[in-house]
């Protein structure tokens, strides 16, 4: 199957791995691309240093196309740009801030340029800015989110209608059947993050994966929306921040709350009452630790599955 994204991307399978902060290094990008999908390495949690090696080992992990997401609220972003372009890396995601920054930059170097939204303005001036698609992140994603709380059944025929430019839902999205309504709502592919959050080979603490895994109906809610709105898995530290958000916190009160490396404290060293810990909706729905090119079979398989039992009816 050959979609717009597929072709863009030169991979087999319309499936990308989010690249998620601390959970989204080299062996998890390598494993995903080296499966058929796109890989991607989320440099939102790396020093350029470290960044730089995870390029490199991805590059001898895989001969397969890879991306990098790059937030670009990064205070070291400039640096993390020139590691880009000396490694001559192809395919960037940009998010959390104003594709106008750095998409004409990248364009000029010869790369593609993918930027994260959550509404259609922000699609449209993506668009207007020179990227080649869009991924469409609708309320159900964990991490950082939109302040209008757009559901993905929403945000992506919206997007689709706004742009003409490939759309790549997220969101929400963690099989084949949800792949399907994605692309019947107009999508060109898939983002895929807490499926893949839980992959053995994700970079994120065992205690985290373990964590996602017992996870129920409700156990996630979007909080810190007076600083970034953010999806957290519920813990003391979440529960801190709904009795702040409730009595009316300021912004000051909330960043202080938050203080520094909460995120690598939950997600990467494994606390998991003190740590803040980002995950999506679709968290309910994950049971087990798997390789990375199952999880990405699994959801093509059940794709297949899914258009096969409509074609029935």
């Amino acid at each position: 199957m050959k979609t717009k994204i597929s072709k863009l991307f030169g991979i087999e399978y319309p499936i990308i791995q989010a690249g998620m902060v601390w959970c989204s290094g080299w062996k998890l990008a390598s494993a995903v691309s080296n499966a058929g999908g796109l890989g991607v390495i989320g440099a939102g949690s790396m020093y350029p240093e470290v960044f730089r090696e995870h390029v490199q080992k991805c590059k001898s992990a895989t001969d397969k196309p890879f991306g990098v997401n790059v937030p670009l609220l990064y205070p070291n972003v400039q640096e993390i740009m020139d590691i880009i372009v000396d490694e001559g890396l192809k395919i960037v995601f940009t998010s959390a801030g104003n594709p106008a920054t750095w998409t004409k930059y990248l364009k000029e170097k010869g790369i593609t340029v993918v930027h994260v939204i959550a509404n259609t303005k922000f699609a449209r001036k993506a668009e207007a800015e020179g990227a080649d698609a869009v991924v469409a992140e609708g309320f159900e994603a964990g991490g950082h989110n939109g302040r209008e709380e757009t559901t993905t059944m929403c945000l992506i025929p919206m997007v689709c209608a706004a742009v003409q430019i490939p759309v790549i839902a997220a969101g929400g999205i963690g099989n084949g059947a949800q792949m399907l309504a994605a692309m019947a709502l107009g999508a060109d592919a898939v983002q895929v993050g807490s499926a893949f959050a839980v992959a053995a080979e994700s970079s994120a603490h065992p205690n985290f994966k373990e964590k996602i895994i017992a996870a129920v109906e409700g156990d996630t809610k979007l909080r810190m929306k007076k600083l970034v709105p953010v999806r957290l898995l519920k813990n003391e530290f979440a529960d801190l921040v709904a009795q702040a958000e409730a009595s009316g916190a300021s912004t000051e009160a909330l960043m202080n709350l938050l203080g520094r490396a909460r995120a690598k404290l939950g997600m990467f060293e494994g606390n998991m009452e003190e740590g803040e810990l980002e995950i999506g909706q679709v968290s309910a729905m994950l049971g087990e630790i798997k390789p990375a090119a199952e999880i990405l079979e699994e959801i093509w398989s059940g794709f297949l599955a899914a258009k096969g039992r409509l074609l029935e009816l």
